[in-house]
């Protein structure tokens, strides 16, 4: 018996040593333009690209075959894009759409919870209204999530 379970345990250490592990990035752009005017969404990727074709060697630190690789190829044409609110409306930051806003969050959160996707990490990055006449911003939020194949 004692053999039995010895080799059952080896058999889940070995199976998690050689599991693969897949990424997947969902980026939130949330405006900070005052008035509703801003365009606040929740983007997933739905098509797969494969970054070593945009990606060039520089063997001398100066020469760059950069030049040979179109931005435009590196488009994808599908993925998923949901409308969330914006920070600011006429009178200043709307807390009702923030509440919207993370009510829209903890759906996708747990609608990817049970697809198998574990929440990884989160990044963030702010660039807001520098003063008088610029009235432009975004807060954009970056959450990595992981999954065994």
């Amino acid at each position: 018996m004692k053999k039995l379970l010895l080799i059952c345990l080896l058999v889940v250490a070995g199976s998690e040593l050689f599991s693969q592990v897949e990424y997947k990035v969902v980026t939130t752009i949330e405006s900070v333009v005052p008035g509703g005017l801003g365009r606040s969404r929740i983007i997933q990727e739905n098509s797969e690209i494969d970054y070593k074709e945009f990606t060039t060697e520089r063997t001398d630190g100066k020469k760059s075959d950069q030049g040979d690789i179109k931005r435009g190829d590196a488009k994808v044409d599908q993925f998923y894009e949901s409308k969330i609110l914006n920070f600011y409306s006429l009178v200043g930051i709307n807390f009702q759409n923030i509440a919207s806003n993370d009510a829209l969050f903890s759906s996708m959160l747990n609608d990817l919870t049970t697809q198998g996707w574990e929440l990884f990490t989160v990044t963030s990055g702010v660039e807001s209204d520098a003063g008088k006449g610029d009235g432009t911003g975004i807060f954009i939020t970056r959450y990595i999530f992981k999954r065994t194949k």
